[in-house]
């Protein structure tokens, strides 16, 4: 965990940068019992993908739908992936069927 001005050191982007994007939305760090923020090195990597879009010239309000459509394409695939599990399981159990010969 790492408190803002080492993030912003970290990061590259500065500390009222950083206070804008959780007013915003785009960033929630943790905070103490003080009210100190705290980021997490999952922040740090937020903040990198939000230089590269902001790079590309998306606006922030874009960049939040684009960071919730990712993290919902991600909760997406880890469902899909369990679920393609499951039915293997199945598969797996079911007997095979019998087949016929013919002559």
């Amino acid at each position: 965990m790492y408190g803002i001005s080492v993030t912003a050191e970290l990061s590259g982007i500065g500390p009222q940068t950083l206070r804008l994007y959780e007013r915003r939305g785009l960033l929630t760090p943790t905070r103490t019992g003080g009210g100190t923020r705290r980021y997490s090195q999952d922040d740090l990597e937020r903040l990198a993908r939000i230089s590269e879009l902001i790079e590309l010239g998306v606006n922030l309000t874009g960049i939040r739908e684009i960071l919730d459509l990712e993290a919902r394409n991600v909760a997406l695939e880890r469902v899909n992936a369990g679920l393609m599990a499951e039915l293997a399981t199945h598969r797996a159990a079911e007997p095979e069927p019998e087949r016929s010969l013919e002559v």
